[in-house]
């Protein structure tokens, strides 16, 4: 009990965001009935939480250096093409299923970490701002992925691949068991490592960071190609589930990215935020986005409710940032 009282002492805002998770978990369970949990629920969330949990994870990066990354998802989506295009044997014919499903991922990964590293340099060697950068890469991955499908749609995967993308292990789907793996390994990098540290500095401070030993160009590009490598992984785990690819999968999920980091404690200004935070607010934005489907909410209803959400939620702490300001500033004066 001691230990349960030092943690909410010492991170009130983490509680409180445990709490209204909680708020929103049983609120909805009271509002929908049982099926808002049932086994089959629970499954399908398994299922959807990595597709835009991995995304979460690289806009939790960007801001975390006080930028942002509005490329993720078409990213995500173009890499998820290119792979498709292997596996649907258009490039590759007359090879084993196993190697056909080992360069398709591959390449989608390979070609998500190089729009990483695009933006990265962009970032960092051209001085471009993160949100003019990552829009003009973000307009140009969809326009290559338009162009290489037409806006059509890529399918006739290897059966191992598509097997993949249900598969379970104890009843668990396994893209979220890795999707908990990769967290766990970015909480820790975030919270043991000097690379953590050196992320934290530079959100803080880059301009104190630019004249220590830190190196800014590098670790921007490093976080960056870190996003692309999150965004070729969702991109494979979206393919894998719905079975084709095509321009336009998980639209939305780049609102719900932003909303999960800001919830979750994630300052874009940099600097300040944690993955447990991220985590809950994944978990939360997932609880609800179940229940949206569950009330047959349109797609571009659920898209204004994310945006008025996402205004309401940034609202809600530039009030909170003021008042902790005055605080601050009535403290020093006393």
């Amino acid at each position: 009990m001691s230990k349960l009282k030092k943690w909410i002492r010492e991170d009130s805002s983490l509680f409180a965001l445990f709490l209204l998770f909680l708020a929103v978990a049983i609120g909805l369970r009271l509002a929908v009935g049982k099926s808002m949990y049932t086994p089959e629920r629970m499954l399908l969330m398994g299922y959807q939480v990595p597709e835009f949990g991995l995304i979460a994870l690289g806009m939790t990066f960007s801001f975390l250096l006080g930028g942002i990354d509005l490329s993720l998802v078409a990213n995500a989506n173009l890499s998820g093409i290119l792979g498709a295009y292997v596996l649907s044997g258009a490039w590759f014919t007359g090879m084993p299923a196993q190697a056909v499903v080992f360069i398709g991922i591959c390449t989608a990964l390979f070609a998500a970490v190089a729009g990483g590293l695009l933006n990265g340099i962009m970032i960092a060697k051209f001085s471009v701002p993160p949100m003019i950068a990552t829009l003009a890469t973000m307009t140009f991955y969809n326009g290559i992925a338009m162009a290489l499908t037409g806006g059509g749609s890529l399918t006739g995967f290897p059966e191992i691949f598509i097997r993949f993308g249900t598969a379970r292990l104890a009843g668990i789907p396994v893209i979220f068991l890795i999707f908990i793996v990769v967290t766990l390994i970015l909480g820790l990098i975030l919270a043991k490592t000097g690379l953590g540290r050196k992320i934290y500095l530079y959100g803080e401070n880059p301009i104190a960071t630019r004249f220590s030993a830190i190196g800014n160009e590098r670790l921007i590009i490093l976080v960056f190609c870190l996003n692309g490598l999150l965004a070729g992984l969702s991109g494979l785990t979206i393919i894998s589930r719905v079975t084709t690819a095509k321009v336009g999968y998980g639209d939305a999920y780049l609102v719900q990215a932003m909303l999960v980091a800001i919830i979750g404690g994630v300052s874009p200004s940099g600097g300040r935020g944690k993955i447990s935070g991220v985590m809950i607010a994944i978990a939360t934005i997932q609880v609800l986005s179940s229940a949206f489907t569950i009330w047959q909410l349109s797609p571009y209803n659920r898209k204004l409710i994310w945006g008025f959400v996402l205004i309401f939620v940034i609202f809600v702490n530039h009030l909170i940032g003021i008042r902790s300001r005055r605080k601050e500033k009535r403290a020093a004066q006393n």
